[in-house]
């Protein structure tokens, strides 16, 4: 079993930063992708970006050139690093590993308002 931690979340003005971590608790280098999906109250949870395993990258088009997803497999550890937040960024945000099977973390709270 493995266990996914996301931490970094929190309140932030609209135009501020955050940086979302995702701490495994075993290699993610057997993980072809790993990322970062998003669910705002009454919506549906959604992809926010995604990283595979040979570091290429996909996002949704929503925050295309405003966040970056990054991952350091020595510290098993995947990023989100969000720029210019906009309220409709307001969501919990949640780590997610594909490899064998499909892992989830618990979520972190990200709330942009002013």
């Amino acid at each position: 079993q493995v266990q996914l931690v996301e931490s970094g979340g929190g309140l932030v003005q609209p135009g501020g930063s955050l940086r979302l971590s995702c701490a495994a608790s075993r290699s993610i280098s057997s993980f072809n992708v790993m990322g970062w999906y998003r669910q705002a109250p009454g919506k549906q949870r959604e992809l926010v970006a995604i990283i595979t395993s040979a570091a290429g990258t996909n996002y949704a088009d929503s925050v295309k050139g405003r966040f970056t997803i990054s991952r350091d497999n020595a510290k098993n550890t995947v990023y989100l690093r969000m720029n210019s937040l906009i309220p409709e960024d307001t969501a919990v945000y949640y780590c997610h590993a594909r490899g064998f099977m499909v892992y989830w973390g618990q979520g972190t709270q990200v709330t942009v308002s002013s």
